[in-house]
């Protein structure tokens, strides 16, 4: 398989060649793809490790001793190291594989949170939550008659830090928290929040969606109990992800799901656990995906990460000042710490009607509540527009989303002038 070209110093227009799906023409336009919190494009060493995997060596891992299993068994198990290096955890045993950051929510609230959560008990959650880590902590306060607690956010959309005092109490058993913040791009201070939570001996998970792809995380520094991220928003693909968790707290969680891989040994009388992390596996894993990511990782691990987080930085700022000369304009989330995110609404008129417009000329943006209903409703909006970047963007696509208030204002006038910019007739 063709391995990733090393790069010495960050290069846009180079990084630009390692993704195909950058030269397609929507509507016979270039693309400009800023849809990235969403789902990240993916570098071409990632889907030829997909294709390699299905054309030269697929078969189950684990359960046979002929040759191509025995090939797809060292793949797959070989990205448990990758992803334990790359978030620096102490142990590959720590790293468990899901389906994505949903599931690896999910899977902490189901084992470790059923068994550790009693009834009075509070969850503490932050304001600016993706809806991933809020519905599965309300199922488990439903289940256990505990409370879910909310660290609040100010107009600017950072955490409002002096409530941890109280918030963090005697009834406080667990914190589930955003490192990046989808919808706003705050980056929360995620090591002091751990640390406050740590010293009352309290528990905390980070989801780590919208970070890993933009920093580079170390669990063991910021000592968090479990990080849970996705592959396909670090170029990896869809379906796969991983949850981090510390070694003793896993081993004595009870198992997720019930099947093959997960035992020891059966029998009608009982049946016994695996070790860590396989105990968490249950059936046949996503051999092929887990093995792209592991592609995804060997990419990161090929480019220049600082020019690529500077990259995205000065996208950032540039993005951030285009659209603050436009009156029309108003940009929501303006947190200090930010990650490549900007997210705005434009004065009377509709999120979607302007993703549709952009959408003409090529440019993918998001819009919506971006699964993050509360932020909207806090901020008294029903959606936004949200830009989001990666290091493969470049500012001559920035320029794109510059629009004068003319325009801007013909936007806003009513649906039959949305039609004519968009269609060309009157709806």
């Amino acid at each position: 398989m063709e391995q990733p070209l090393v790069k010495n110093k960050f290069d846009v227009s180079e990084v630009r060649k390692d993704f195909p799906i950058l030269s397609e023409m929507p509507y016979g336009k270039p693309l400009v793809y800023f849809d990235n919190a969403a789902t990240s494009q993916k570098p071409q060493v990632v889907i030829d490790a997909l294709v390699n995997y299905y054309t030269h060596y697929n078969a189950n891992v684990h359960r046979g001793v002929h040759f191509l299993s025995q090939k797809a068994s060292d793949a797959f198990d070989g990205v448990r190291e990758k992803v334990r290096g790359f978030i620096n955890a102490a142990s590959e045993r720590e790293i468990i594989f899901v389906r994505g950051t949903t599931e690896g929510v999910n899977l902490v609230a189901a084992t470790y949170g059923r068994k550790n959560i009693q009834q009075g008990d509070t969850i503490l959650v932050s304001a600016m939550e993706h809806h991933s880590n809020i519905v599965p902590w309300q199922l488990l306060c439903e289940e256990k008659g505990a409370r879910l607690s909310v660290i609040p956010m100010n107009e600017k959309g950072e955490l409002v830090l002096d409530t941890l005092d109280e918030l963090l109490n005697d009834h406080c058993k667990f914190v589930a928290v955003t490192h990046t913040a989808n919808s706003l791009g705050t980056i929360n201070p995620i090591k002091e929040i751990i640390a406050k939570a740590h010293a009352k001996n309290i528990p905390v998970l980070v989801d780590g969606a919208q970070a890993v792809a933009h920093d580079q995380v170390d669990v063991q520094d910021i000592d968090c109990d479990f990080f849970v991220f996705s592959g396909h928003k670090m170029l990896g693909p869809t379906g796969v992800g991983a949850v981090y968790g510390k070694l003793s707290l896993l081993e004595e969680m009870p198992p997720y799901h019930g099947g093959g891989e997960m035992i020891k040994s059966v029998s009608f009388k009982g049946t016994t656990w695996n070790d860590v992390p396989y105990k968490f596996e249950a059936g046949t894993p996503n051999i092929a995906d887990v093995i792209a990511m592991g592609a995804a990782i060997d990419y990161w691990n090929s480019i220049d990460r600082v020019g690529a987080h500077e990259q995205e930085i000065e996208l950032l700022n540039y993005c951030t000042a285009l659209l603050a000369d436009i009156p029309s304009v108003r940009i929501i989330g303006t947190a200090q710490h930010k990650a490549a995110v900007v997210s705005f609404v434009v004065d009377k008129a509709n999120a979607m009607d302007i993703g549709m417009f952009l959408d003409t000329k090529g440019i993918a943006v998001r819009t919506g509540q971006h699964c993050a209903e509360p932020v909207m409703d806090w901020f008294g909006i029903s959606g936004t527009i949200r830009a989001s970047f990666m290091f493969y963007n470049t500012k001559e696509e920035i320029d794109l989303l510059k629009f004068d208030n003319s325009l801007f204002n013909s936007l806003s006038s009513s649906s039959a002038a949305i039609g004519y910019l968009i269609y060309g007739f009157s709806l």
